[in-house]
């Protein structure tokens, strides 16, 4: 049977792939992994109920599948805070505030409308690692659940000041106010929508907004991170110092500099670690990203004095080494930022947030901060239909790859990786020119074709 959890929660079509029944029964079974100590038998164990925070994304279906997992918490025992619509790493912030015991995310982040999912946290705003995921599919398939009687039952309530709980955090990490600043955000149509434009007012900037009108099908259509010229032409059309694009969840961040040139992940990466080793806060100075980022960030970190931790690709394991080994910085070239001093998650309007007040701080343009990074051509090709399980120890692949790195030497890399869910191979060059790049990633990835045929 295939995992019930992927890379980031249970995602999938709403009403189709993600049910009524499914929603209930996650939360039922979370109820009982998650509740442990505080519910047992269907009895308080501990001298009350436990507590969880259920939010969401303004996507139309979130609202039935939020009533499912609600009442599969109370059901179970649990008493739910209703926070509505607000941000993942928003609800995340709220589960350490409170001390709530767990809590879920209804989101398909930068997925389309249709598409929905549920990401569940741990005590402290944290994302559960793959056993006690695994704990809850068990408990799932089992059919495993708490059945309480009575005065045992939990409540539903809203989560009344949620918001503003949120929005005084935020505030509360600047280095610098925004004022004087011009900028354009671009809300995905998200759950960014309400929260994003008050707190860049709050912190004094002048804000044009965009993408902010959920309707609860409209979330990603057009707008957001992942169609990032909308937002260039707004900040050129307004003649703004710098515009911001949220993903529909907000855990993501990437920025457009006043020329309309795209700042991303790395880049914003970049202009953050640099920041913070000059204010003697950036632990161990060090950062942390995947290998998926470019070759450029660990060329301008080197330059810098900041050593350069490479994981896997995700934001989970980029959190595990920054927890591991205490950093408090590090990200995606997707926009997805994490600054463990204010987050435990990716949180795109703190990390828009921060670099907009590096410009105050500094007095530089975004444009010109952003160039302290320079940016090598990234060729990517996806070789599809191939044995990805026997690329590694191929002879043939590996000479293939070595050769090309000898050539490009110290101005590029190469970065062959299997999909962990379908039969393709992914070739990624870097190269001092896009010639270059393309033409090994293209000789490179008929190798794996040829080599890898099934």
């Amino acid at each position: 049977m295939a995992r019930l959890f992927g890379t980031d929660g249970v995602r999938g079509l709403a009403n189709r792939d993600l049910t009524v029944e499914l929603a209930l029964g996650i939360a039922q079974s979370a109820a009982v992994v998650l509740g442990k100590g505080r519910v047992a038998d269907g009895r308080r164990a501990s001298g009350r109920r436990p507590v969880a925070v259920i939010a969401r994304d303004p996507r139309i279906s979130g609202e039935f599948i939020s009533a499912a997992v609600a009442a599969g918490f109370a059901s179970s025992g649990v008493d739910v805070l209703d926070a509505g619509v607000i941000p993942t790493p928003a609800a995340a912030f709220l589960i350490e505030d409170i001390r709530a015991d767990f809590g879920v995310m209804i989101s398909a982040s930068h997925n389309p409308a249709d598409d929905n999912g549920i990401k569940l946290f741990a005590v402290g705003g944290v994302k559960l690692p793959d056993i006690v995921e695994d704990r809850i599919a068990d408990a799932y398939e089992k059919g495993r659940k708490l059945a309480p009687t009575g005065v045992e039952v939990g409540r539903i309530r809203r989560f009344a000041d949620a918001e503003d709980r949120y929005v005084l955090h935020l505030l509360s990490t600047l280095p610098a106010r925004l004022d004087g600043l011009h900028i354009v955000l671009d809300c995905a149509h998200g759950a960014a929508s309400g929260v994003s434009p008050q707190v860049f007012t709050d912190a004094g900037a002048r804000v044009t907004v965009i993408g902010a009108d959920p309707d609860g099908f409209n979330i990603n259509d057009g707008v957001g991170s992942t169609h990032i010229d909308r937002l260039a032409e707004a900040v050129v059309a307004h003649e703004a110092d710098l515009g911001i694009a949220h993903d529909g969840d907000a855990d993501r961040c990437l920025a457009v500099d006043h020329t309309g040139a795209i700042v991303d992940g790395d880049q914003i990466m970049a202009i953050l670690a640099l920041s913070l080793k000059e204010r003697g806060l950036l632990k161990h100075d060090t950062l942390v990203a995947t290998v998926m980022s470019n070759l450029g960030l660990r060329l301008a970190m080197e330059e810098n004095g900041i050593s350069t931790v490479l994981t896997s690709v995700g934001d989970r394991y980029v959190l595990e080494a920054m927890e591991e080994h205490g950093y408090n910085l590090g990200g995606e070239q997707s926009g997805h930022v994490i600054m463990s001093d204010h987050a435990t998650t990716g949180d795109g309007i703190l990390t828009g947030l921060q670099l907009a007040a590096e410009v105050t701080r500094t007095g530089k343009s975004l444009a010109e901060l952003a160039s302290v990074m320079t940016v090598y051509p990234q060729v990517m090709i996806n070789v599809k239909g191939v044995d990805r399980t026997a690329l590694e120890g191929n002879e043939i692949i590996a000479s293939a790859v070595s050769g090309w790195e000898e050539r490009l030497g110290s101005t590029g890399r190469v970065l062959l990786r299997p999909s962990g869910t379908e039969p393709m191979v992914r070739v990624m060059v870097e190269a001092a020119d896009h010639e270059t790049a393309q033409q090994a990633a293209e000789e490179l990835a008929a190798v794996v074709r040829e080599q890898l045929a099934n």
